[in-house]
């Protein structure tokens, strides 16, 4: 009797206890709950936010992809087939007419009957005719077919560092494949690529995944504008290591502008020798407060360059208002300026600045197509 009345003295003791921790763990549990429910809620909007931007891709994407275009150009030696380069491309238009712009390198040892290009509808076409620039490694191709969708042209003068980019291309033969990065830098050049070499480099950097297969396809922004042609990669593996290089696009409709009305580029001429291993040191004995422009380190008899009284040792720091940041950027504006054109130029000479007119000419008279 008395063990009973000892168990519910304890039991009468513990019951307000245990009713309170159960109303504890309970609250616990439906503070947890709503906790997960605010976390949920805000992650929701977060995510909402999120996918926003990517609808803002997956419109960039389905607007330019009709343009994109997959390449296959068997190389041929003799009557035989000897390997095939794949590639990408993109239709443009020129003149109210369709082409198809690429890289040189991906069609240059083929002939147009054996160039394949395939069009995001699965259609098969095989160029009319080819047109190719060595220098830039610039290639457009003329296209018989209804239906083509021109690709939107950008303006890649007004890039800038940080702006997001979308690579469209054939990696390794899989066509239609998107990347997305950023523009890493501008205005690379002195780049060693392929055997052939492009001598004229004014390439946009990118870490926009690019891989075998993405050469002569589009780099795009967000818009769905064409702002690049994707050319090459530095790697040490032969993949995508982050860095790849991609043609401005007003170069590449310039070129390939110039191909279809001409047949060839033709590129102007100053007549000037740079220094390529003018440096800040010496820069700084000349009194320039800091490293730039081109330093003049010869003269062409008789090119605009000496009728323009321009001498070895001046500075050349503007071209046409654009302040010029080495050699390489000046032989790019100079090549990329219609000839016969009067430009200006400002010179540093003697610890002056020297504003000049000259005349530029066409670089075949001068010297022979490298």
């Amino acid at each position: 009797m008395q063990r009973l009345c000892w168990l519910l003295a304890v039991a009468l003791v513990l019951s307000p206890l245990l009713a309170r921790a159960q109303e504890g763990v309970e609250k616990a549990q439906s503070s947890l709950a709503e906790d997960r429910g605010a976390l949920f809620a805000s992650l929701a909007a977060d995510v909402e936010a999120l996918e926003k931007h990517g609808n803002v891709l997956k419109r960039a994407i389905r607007y330019a992809k009709p343009s994109v275009v997959h390449i296959e150009a068997a190389r041929v030696e003799g009557d035989r087939k000897t390997s095939e380069e794949a590639g990408s491309g993109t239709v443009i238009e020129i003149h109210g007419k369709n082409y198809v712009l690429t890289n040189r390198h991906v069609i240059k040892d083929s002939v147009p009957s054996r160039i394949k290009i395939k069009l995001a509808d699965g259609r098969l076409l095989f160029p009319t005719k080819v047109w190719s620039d060595r220098g830039t490694d610039i290639a457009v191709m003329a296209v018989n077919a209804d239906r083509l969708i021109p690709a939107k042209i950008g303006d890649s003068d007004y890039l800038e560092i940080g702006d997001f980019v979308l690579a469209v291309g054939s990696p390794f033969g899989l066509s239609h494949s998107v990347t997305y990065g950023i523009i890493s830098a501008k205005g690379r050049r002195d780049l060693e690529l392929g055997d052939d070499g492009v001598r004229f480099q004014d390439f946009l950097q990118t870490d926009a995944a690019i891989n075998p297969g993405n050469s002569g396809g589009p780099l795009l922004n967000l818009r769905g504008e064409v702002i690049g042609m994707n050319t090459a990669i530095a790697s040490s593996s032969g993949g995508n290591e982050g860095i790849g290089f991609t043609i401005p696009i007003n170069m590449a409709i310039s070129v390939a502008t110039q191909l279809i009305e001409r047949g060839a580029v033709v590129r102007a001429f100053l007549g000037v020798h740079l220094d390529s291993k003018f440096t800040a040191e010496a820069a700084a004995k000349l009194g320039l407060p800091k490293m730039e422009g081109a330093r003049v380190s010869g003269i062409t008899v008789g090119s605009p360059a000496a009728l323009a009284n321009i001498k070895v040792g001046d500075v050349i720091l503007q071209f046409e208002g654009q302040r010029i940041e080495d050699d390489g950027h000046l032989v790019n504006l100079v090549s990329n300026t219609p000839v016969e054109k009067e430009v200006s130029l400002t010179i540093f000479r003697e610890g002056r600045t020297v504003p000049l007119r000259v005349k530029v000419g066409d670089r075949v008279r001068y010297e022979p197509e490298r």
